[in-house]
Parts: structure tokens; C-alpha cells; sequence
């Protein structure tokens, strides 16, 4: 008799594998996937002369995802972030692209600072068909399906400050000393500037720029020539200096007494995070152009400064109270968020669907303004905002645009572009 029951009890638990089994399959499997993540990669440098800048962006993609999870993550599937340090060596992050996507498996990346970074993994991400979220601003000319751009393009950010600096209110800058890390972003971003200032009518002697290596720390000699240079005429300085390097310039600005009244810097890659560890009472009044600042006043922003304060804390990041938010973090923050709104409107992480429902999405932004993913460019529409540096490390918004602009990826300034659709 005890037998019988034994069978009994196996045959239906057999019948009921099965029946589970059936309705599983009916559903094309969702109950199984319920049960799987999402994988996010996160492609950027820890360690070298860009860390500076981007473990923030690293700390803020974490904190978003968290932020997801949070509310149930997307699919009804967790997120899983896969961070990955291609250390501020650009051949390691195709790499260490092809290795998130290829092995990891992940459905999207949020990654790279530097344009030479962009284009080393750009070859990976299309032949592979991957989902790249780039949060930086950079020089435009390029267009790519596997691309999303959440940072400015030169028309969202370079022209905006020159001609604030052009203007009455930003000082009549006749004379133009453009300052940059030698790689392809400052120099194709002075050469958009370059035009411009012709069309301008600025004579091409009233024009300098100068490169130095990446991680480059002995600015005296470049100070002391922007120093001569300025003795001509009302001049500005266009600063196009990424990463580590920002640091020992800014010092030597200060150490030479470089006034703001005197020869106003503005720079397109400096924000809160790289004056942390900068004196900035001898830098007070100059110069930023992003589309954000830590600064401004709005509940989106005091909402988004809060959830970051309590990430760092609860995780015990380094720097604590000092750590600060900045554009890029920004970006990263609203790429994020709308890749999650696109996987669920597409109802699905492939990556063709969700290029599709992309377009269009949109984000009420810390920056006060409602972003939206333009439908045919794969760039955002941007405010563009001008602070100037005070004492304390933050920026005070002397100008703003008053709606969001759209990106105009290839620059008219440069020839060739003038057939081009933006």
C-alpha cells in the first residue's frame, strides 16, 4: 500500500512538471526569463590620466541602475550592471567593448569620455550591432545607428560660449587662444571654432592654438605665452584640456595671477568634479560652458543632488560630502533612464527595436529642462548654460539658453558638411 502512494504521489508530481512545463511554453518562456537580469555594461576608465573624470560617470551609471531595480527593474528583469576599466588606454576599450558584448552579453553600454575613446569602440559597436549611451560632449561629424549621443555637440556647447565671450556681457574678446590635449577632439572642435571666428571677421593673427599630450603637468611656459599673447588686445582662452591635466593649468593660471576680468578662460571640459581638488579662489569668475551645472535651482536637480549625496554615502565612496554632480553625470544619468523608457515601450533589449524606440523619448532632466532624444540624429536637444567659477567649486549660470537647441552633429562651418542632413 505505502508503495502505491509513492507512486501516486510521483506520477502527479510528473503531470504537474509537465502542465508547468506547457504553460511555460505557451508564454514563450517568460517565467523563465523573469528570473534572468539585464546586463549593463559600464565602459569607464578607473585608473589613468581620465579617471579624474570618469569614475564619477561609473559611480552615477551604478547609482541609476540601482534607481531602476528600485522600481522593478525593466521587463520585469533586474538590471545587471558589468563594469569593466579600460584604463585610459584607447585601444583597451575595443577590447574591452567587444568583451562586454560578445561575452557578457549586454543589451546596452554606457561609456568613453574622450573622443579617441568613441573611436576606437565605434568600429566594435557596429559590426557587433551594440547599443553604445556616449555622455560627453565632443566635436560632432559623426552619425552612427549604434550610438546614442547625451552630451552636447559643438552647436550645444563651443559656438553657445564664443559668442558669449564675443558679447558685451562676456567681456568683447577680440583675441582667441585655443588650448587643448592633442587628440581629435579639441582639434576638430578648433577647427569648427576657427571658421567661426572668420566668419566673424577675426583676423587670423588675432587666432593661437596650441596641443599638449594627454596627462601633460608643466603649464608655465604655455601660461607665460598666453600671458604675451594677451598683449595685443582683449583675449580669451578656449580650453579644450581633458582629464588630469585641467589640474596642474588652472594652478598655474593662479600662480601667475591670471585674473577673469583680465583674460577670461572658458573651458568646454572642466566642470565641478575636476576643480574638487583645485584652490578655486584665484580662478573665481571664470569660465564653463555645459548644458548643466551642480548649481541650479530647480526639484529635479535637488532631487537628483540628494539621490547622489545618499549613493555616496550609503557606499562609502571616496571623498564623502565632497563629492559633487557635473554635466556628464548628468548625461549618463538621462541616457539611462531613456534606454529603460525604449526597452519597455519596444517591449523587448533588441537592440534594432529599441534604436526605434528611442527616438523621441524624453526625460524631465536635473537640469530644469525636459530633454528629448531627437527621431532622426541620435542626439539629445540640450539647454546651453555659461557658469562662472566661485570660490567654493561651483558654478554660477551668468547665461542660459532659454529652451533646449537641436544638435547639429555636422558643424556648417566645416566645408563639405553643407549637403549633409543633421
Amino acid at each position: 500500500m505505502r508503495t502505491v502512494i509513492h507512486v501516486s504521489k510521483s506520477k502527479a508530481i510528473v503531470a504537474s512538471l509537465a502542465a508547468l512545463l506547457l504553460v511555460m511554453l505557451a508564454f514563450g518562456g517568460t517565467f523563465a526569463l523573469a528570473a534572468e537580469t539585464i546586463k549593463v555594461g559600464i565602459l569607464h576608465s578607473l585608473s589613468g590620466t581620465m579617471a579624474i573624470s570618469e569614475t564619477s560617470l561609473k559611480d552615477v551609471a551604478l547609482m541609476t541602475i540601482e534607481e531602476i531595480n528600485a522600481k522593478g527593474g525593466v521587463l520585469g528583469r533586474k538590471l545587471e550592471p558589468v563594469v569593466v576599466d579600460p584604463a585610459s588606454n584607447w585601444p583597451l576599450f575595443a577590447e574591452k567593448a567587444r568583451q562586454l558584448i560578445t561575452k557578457e552579453k549586454v543589451a546596452v553600454v554606457a561609456g568613453c569620455w574622450t573622443s579617441v575613446s568613441r573611436k576606437s569602440v565605434l568600429p566594435v559597436f557596429e559590426e557587433l550591432n551594440g547599443l553604445l549611451l556616449y555622455p560627453v560632449q565632443y566635436e560632432g561629424e559623426e552619425l552612427s545607428k549604434n550610438v546614442f549621443y547625451t552630451g552636447a555637440a559643438p552647436n550645444q556647447q563651443a559656438i553657445p560660449a564664443v559668442e558669449y565671450l564675443m558679447s558685451k556681457a562676456g567681456g568683447g574678446a577680440k583675441r582667441f587662444f585655443l588650448l587643448g590635449t592633442d587628440y581629435v577632439y579639441p582639434r576638430t572642435t578648433n577647427k569648427i571654432l576657427r571658421a567661426f571666428l572668420k566668419s566673424k571677421g577675426v583676423a587670423e593673427k588675432n587666432i593661437e592654438e596650441l596641443y599638449t599630450p594627454f596627462g601633460h603637468s608643466d603649464y608655465q611656459t604655455i601660461v607665460a605665452k598666453i600671458k604675451k599673447f594677451a598683449g595685443g588686445g582683449k583675449t580669451a582662452v578656449i580650453s579644450t584640456i581633458n582629464g588630469d591635466s585641467n589640474v596642474p593649468f588652472y594652478k598655474e593660471l593662479g600662480n601667475q595671477g591670471i585674473k577673469a576680468k583680465d583674460i577670461p578662460v572658458v573651458a568646454f571640459s572642466v566642470g565641478e568634479e575636476e576643480l574638487r581638488g583645485i584652490d578655486t579662489k584665484p580662478l573665481v569668475g571664470q569660465l564653463a560652458a555645459w548644458n548643466y551645472f551642480m548649481s541650479v535651482k530647480n526639484p529635479e536637480n535637488k532631487a537628483f543632488i540628494a539621490k547622489w549625496n545618499a549613493y555616496v554615502k550609503k557606499n562609502n565612496l571616496a571623498g564623502g560630502s565632497k563629492r559633487v554632480t557635473n554635466d556628464p553625470m548628468e548625461a549618463t544619468y538621462v541616457g539611462l533612464n531613456m534606454w529603460a523608457q525604449a526597452v519597455k515601450k519596444a517591449g523587448t533589449t533588441d537592440v534594432d527595436k529599441v534604436i526605434k524606440a528611442m527616438g523621441g523619448q524624453t526625460v524631465k532632466a536635473p537640469s530644469g529642462f525636459t530633454l528629448k532624444m531627437d527621431e532622426t540624429n541620435h542626439h539629445l536637444w540640450k539647454p546651453v548654460m555659461i557658469g562662472e567659477v566661485q570660490a567654493n567649486g561651483q558654478f554660477d549660470v551668468v547665461w542660459k539658453t532659454p529652451k533646449t537647441i537641436r544638435a547639429m552633429p555636422w558643424s556648417p562651418y566645416i566645408p563639405g558638411n553643407v549637403n549633409k542632413k543633421n
